[in-house]
C-alpha cells in the first residue's frame, strides 16, 4: 500500500468504535470516528481531501446508517460504504436498497472486515484509473 487510506467509522457503540479504530490503525489506515450519523455527516462534509471509505452502523440515534448511506451516495457517489448491523435482515435490506457496497452482521471478524475494505478500495482504484 503506497498511501494511507482515510476511513470514517460511524457507530453509536464506543466499544465497537474503539475496536475497529485500533485494529484498522494497526493495519496502517488513517481512521476517524463518529458516535452517530449526524456527526458522521458533518465530518464527511468538512473533511479536507475526503474519505476513501465509510463504515457505518445502521441503527443509531439522530441520523440512521441508512440515512447516512443515502446522503453519502448522493453527495459522494464514489466512496464505498460498508454497513454493519446487529439487527438482522430488515436494516440489511434497507442498507442494500440505499446502495451500501457491503453489509456485515455483528459480530464480524475484523480480519474479514479489513479484507473487505482492501477489496473495495482496490476496485475503487481501478475505477479511478
Amino acid at each position: 500500500m503506497c498511501r494511507s487510506y482515510k476511513l470514517l467509522v460511524i457507530d453509536d457503540s464506543q466499544e465497537i468504535l474503539t475496536a475497529i479504530h485500533k485494529y484498522l490503525e494497526q493495519k496502517k489506515y488513517e481512521v476517524t470516528t463518529a458516535a452517530d450519523g449526524l456527526e458522521g455527516l458533518k465530518l464527511l462534509k468538512s473533511a479536507e481531501g475526503g474519505f476513501d471509505l465509510v463504515i457505518t452502523d445502521l441503527v443509531m440515534p439522530n441520523v440512521s446508517g441508512v440515512g447516512v448511506i443515502a446522503i453519502l451516495k448522493k453527495q459522494f457517489p464514489g466512496i464505498p460504504v460498508v454497513a454493519i448491523t446487529g439487527y438482522g435482515e430488515q436494516p440489511e435490506a434497507l442498507a442494500l436498497e440505499a446502495n451500501a457496497d457491503l453489509v456485515l452482521e455483528k459480530p464480524f471478524d475484523l480480519d474479514y472486515l479489513e479484507q473487505s475494505i482492501a477489496n473495495l478500495l482496490s476496485k475503487q482504484m481501478v475505477k479511478e484509473s
